[in-house]
């Protein structure tokens, strides 16, 4: 077995970036043994590596990767860890939102992991295609003020891995892939809104955003609140980390400063029908609770990127972008631009 592999399973020391290398080299080479693919995965999900091991896997992969090229400047990516109680497509409804206010945004994500619909399977079901490269997703940025990324933001080895497990589910072995994914994806987004469903999992994920952060000069903000949702709550406190190349400060986002109505988890469900749901969301006929964390959420978007540092400001833009319908006109027009594609 491979000694990268054999370390994260002992737990015994740290895993250098040299290990690494040589354990995607023979990944790509296929000379990993049957099971070792499994047994990394599920190492990995069982328990957070370490932070110089975690920095390591990260650096491995980030340097795998060809450039990107120039920054999307001025642009805010929302994406959680996923987990957490099932809602409405709530950040993708913030993107919709802030970028219909005038915040550009590059939007990550994956398919559901314990939601009934990912932002992925949303898109989707809506009709819309995400990028297929860093070129398309600056053309369609520029030209729509808003992109969702494919997979291609990905490191080629999540792929291998996930062949390298068959014919066992990739799901379950997982976790680890779906948690650290935004520090994963190569969206070179100046500013990165992420939340973090799971308390047991917000040491290993601050890690990884001071590390990113510092690595890449973006300002990250890691939201958490009681309820265990990924994304900020218009109803309850949320607490913020926030990564400027890699200092870290915090403070609490309290719902009451901006007069958001009260609300519950149950008022954030998708219902029976989630597209129909959030297009109602995007239309405002959605509930009102779930109406003022869209908006907290996309205003959250402009303060990071930087766009406004004027929060009532922010959240009353959100609010006019769902009022006067720009908003769900976005999501038509992103519709119309795959239908011409295709």
């Amino acid at each position: 077995m491979h000694g990268a592999v054999t370390a994260l399973i002992a737990r015994d020391r740290p895993v250098e970036r040299d290990e690494f290398r040589s354990l995607w080299d023979e990944l790509h080479a296929g000379r990993l043994r049957r099971g070792e693919s499994a047994a990394l995965l599920a190492s990995l999900s069982t328990r957070t590596p370490d932070r110089v091991t975690l920095a390591a896997l990260l650096d491995s992969l980030a340097e795998r990767r060809p450039p990107a090229g120039a920054p999307f400047t001025g642009a805010v990516n929302i994406v959680g860890t996923g987990g957490g109680p099932p809602t409405l497509n709530l950040s993708t409804a913030a993107a919709f939102v802030a970028a219909a206010a005038g915040t550009p945004v590059v939007k990550s994500g994956s398919r559901a992991y314990t939601s009934r619909l990912g932002s992925v399977d949303l898109l989707h079901r809506l009709g819309i295609a995400p990028t297929s490269s860093h070129e398309e997703t600056r053309d369609t940025l520029e030209r729509y003020g808003l992109a969702f990324t494919g997979p291609h933001v990905y490191p080629a080895e999540i792929a291998l891995l996930a062949r390298g497990v068959l014919p066992l589910n990739f799901r379950p072995l997982g976790r680890f892939v779906n948690t650290f994914g935004p520090f994963l994806a190569d969206v070179p987004a100046d500013a990165q809104l992420t939340g973090v469903s799971d308390a047991r999992l917000v040491t290993g994920v601050r890690h990884a955003a001071e590390h990113v952060s510092r690595r890449t000069g973006r300002t990250v903000w890691l939201c958490t609140n009681d309820p265990g949702v990924d994304e900020l709550l218009g109803f309850t406190p949320n607490l913020v980390r926030t990564y400027e190349d890699g200092a870290e400060d915090d403070f609490v986002l309290a719902p009451a400063l901006f007069g958001l109505r009260r609300g519950t988890l149950a008022d954030l469900a998708p219902g029976t029908d989630p597209v129909a749901g959030f297009r109602a969301l995007l239309a405002g006929e959605g509930h009102p609770a779930a109406e003022d964390t869209v908006c907290l959420n996309a205003a959250a978007l402009a303060v990071a990127a930087r766009g406004t540092g004027d929060w009532h400001e922010a959240v009353r833009a959100a609010r006019t972008a769902i009022g006067d319908g720009s908003a769900l006109a976005l999501v038509d027009r992103l519709r119309t631009r795959a239908a011409v594609a295709a």
